[in-house]
């Protein structure tokens, strides 16, 4: 059991036989009156989001989740293939269990799987991955002071803002979480 004081982004709890996970919470302390904790939870299954008040103390069971490297094979429509790194068993997920990022995804890419008794609940990319320009308009040597930025199109399909003197064929740092440009990869 955990109590509203072990509370954070990302915890995950069993409330009314299902899994939520909390997306943002606040603490209250009103003149006499108790404490108090207003959250924002994601239900895990559905994607719902609901508001929750507990008050200062109350308990609630922990989830018991499992983090698993898996390695991700290849989109299949709307589905992602992925092979457990230990095991080699394959796993079928749906595309909607990423956040976001699906764009800088490419085959044989390392992911984090979350698992409740064996059934995938969420799949997290690396938040930082290399991936090569496929096309860019025509890079601008010496301009790295304006601050000017210009569509890439990444080998996956992704398309970030660089800098202007970005070519095509260059291997780029991308931050999965914000799709954005970090720096060039060299050699």
């Amino acid at each position: 059991m955990a109590s509203t004081a072990d509370f954070k982004n990302g915890f995950v709890f069993v409330l009314e036989g299902e899994l939520y996970s909390i997306v943002e919470f606040q603490h209250f302390k009103m003149g006499r009156g108790g404490a108090y904790v207003r959250t924002k939870l994601r239900n895990l299954k559905t994607s719902r989001v609901l508001e929750r008040t507990f008050r200062s103390g109350d308990k609630v069971q922990e989830a018991e989740l499992e983090r698993r490297a898996m390695q991700f094979l290849y989109l299949d429509g709307e589905n992602l293939m992925l092979m457990d790194n230990d095991t080699y068993e394959q796993l079928t997920v749906s595309v909607e269990m990423i956040a976001s990022g699906t764009d800088f995804l490419k085959e044989g890419e390392k992911v984090t799987v979350l698992l409740h008794d064996e059934q995938p609940l969420g799949v997290e990319l690396p938040n930082f991955v290399n991936l090569k320009v496929s096309s860019t308009e025509p890079g601008l040597r010496g301009d790295t002071v304006s601050g000017a930025t210009k569509k890439a199109v990444l080998e996956t399909g992704g398309v970030v803002l660089v800098p202007l003197f970005v070519e095509e064929g260059e291997v780029l740092k991308v931050d999965t979480r914000t799709a954005t440009y970090i720096e060039r990869v060299r050699g």
